[in-house]
């Protein structure tokens, strides 16, 4: 190595970033390191977090049959504030996890455990980001501030969850899928049975989607005692998969029907059921690309989870229009 080159490492970036990514190459120095605390340089996490928020808010514009400018707003608010929580989240997992997250290989090049930002200056950025974020959704009907609201519980338990129980992918699920919830009350301004079974199906795909990511950290977890559904499934875990592949698909085709037997449009109940369907599909392309021993592979099947949610997110928009 030259003496002009430098590592990763050496430039702050982490470990399990996207290679060229804006943060390290066009973002304020001064500002990359917050900017990886809030995994900017990793964005498969707002989408994720955001991707509930437009299934609740789609389907319940499907229900009412009606749509207007202010749900344009709900629409970009969600996506501003996913971007902002997500950010937050990940602060405070790094605040907790810090002594943690020194002791794994992909989590040492954080910027806590790396030495680049102070869990001071690390608790400063995560009032800003959730300060931001608040005044986002006070600009939201007075339901969904409340809802907004209490998702705080879910993410504030979620970085301790791996120190007691096996699923700590279930309480992710809990609160990376709050957005179902707060987008379909934010529209129709009361919660529904259907808002909350696209918040289940969420939780079942958060299960699918984040074994697959905890398998890339099995031998590290089991080293300094933390728990995950990778560690308790093991060779199990593709029989784990298809089930909470099943549960994504049936629970949510069960939304579909809720909400589309009230409209009583065939046709749009047809256009509906084709989003579960299509997005089985592709969690299944996942299941038969999974490779326990292959964190490339694992990473790369973990971020296709972006175009899985996505698929619902078309078909519901599609069938506004039917």
């Amino acid at each position: 190595m030259t003496g002009t080159e430098q590592t990763p490492e050496a430039e702050g970036q982490v470990s399990d970033a996207v290679t060229g990514n804006w943060v390290d190459t066009k973002a304020p120095a001064g500002l990359r390191p917050y900017l990886r605390l809030s995994r900017a340089d990793r964005p498969i996490g707002s989408w994720l977090l955001l991707l509930p928020c437009w299934w609740g808010l789609l389907l319940a514009m499907v229900h009412d049959g009606r749509m207007g400018w202010y749900d344009l707003w709900l629409a970009v608010g969600c996506a501003i504030g996913a971007v902002l929580m997500r950010g937050a989240g990940c602060t405070w997992n790094d605040i907790t996890d810090r002594d943690f997250d020194g002791k794994v290989a992909r989590t040492a090049s954080r910027p806590i455990p790396s030495g680049q930002v102070t869990v001071k200056k690390a608790l400063v950025w995560l009032c800003l980001q959730a300060l931001i974020s608040f005044g986002i959704l006070l600009t939201f009907p007075v339901q969904a501030i409340l809802l907004g609201i209490a998702a705080l519980v879910p993410v504030a338990i979620y970085p301790f969850a791996k120190r007691f129980t096996w699923w700590p992918q279930l309480f992710l699920g809990i609160a990376f899928n709050w957005g179902a919830l707060v987008g379909w009350t934010a529209h129709t301004g009361e919660l529904q049975p259907p808002a909350i079974m696209l918040y289940m199906a969420g939780m079942a795909w958060t299960l699918f989607y984040d074994t697959i990511y905890a398998h890339q950290d099995t031998e590290d977890d089991a080293l300094i005692g933390v728990k995950s559904t990778a560690r308790l499934f093991g060779s199990d875990t593709p029989k784990w998969l298809a089930r909470f592949l099943v549960a994504t698909v049936a629970i949510m085709g069960l939304a579909v029907i809720a909400t589309a037997t009230e409209t009583g449009e065939i046709l749009q109940m047809v256009i509906l059921l084709a989003g579960p369907w299509a997005m089985g599909w592709h969690l299944m392309w996942q299941m038969r690309r999974f490779k326990d021993d292959d964190s490339a592979v694992l990473l790369r099947i973990f971020r296709s989870n972006r175009d899985a949610g996505l698929i619902p997110v078309l078909f519901f928009a599609a069938a506004l229009f039917a």
